[in-house]
């Protein structure tokens, strides 16, 4: 298996927007802010539950941050921090992409890293 994987192509997320994937059975979501794009686990660290209700609904009414829609968490874009809510300080877990050629790629092999076995 390669060290990265496509994920979806650049003009796939829009600008300052979301969207949900599944990669390799994992849950995933990539938010674009200012023409840089985020990956993270599309889990919250206070729960345990996806973060979305609706599909790549990830962010809040001004679309400044990653909202938790079960309880209303927020997380900073860049770094996936919490801000607000019940579990301020704890973050999302992100996966390492970049962009070229207009597409975007994960890295594969940090995809499965720090998870339980099941």
């Amino acid at each position: 298996m390669p060290a990265t994987i496509p994920l979806c192509g650049s003009e796939d997320i829009p600008d300052n927007g979301s969207k949900g994937f599944t990669v390799d059975g994992l849950q995933l979501f990539a938010v674009k802010k200012r023409g840089q794009v985020f990956v993270y686990h599309n889990r919250c660290p206070h729960a345990g539950l996806p973060l979305n209700w609706l599909p790549d609904q990830f962010l809040d009414l001004d679309r400044e941050l990653i909202q938790c829609t079960s309880h209303g968490a927020l997380f900073r874009i860049d770094t996936g921090r919490c801000v607000a809510g019940p579990c301020p300080g704890q973050h999302l877990r992100a996966v390492e992409c970049r962009e070229t050629e207009g597409q975007i790629y994960i890295d594969w092999k940090g995809l499965h890293e720090g998870e339980e076995p099941s």
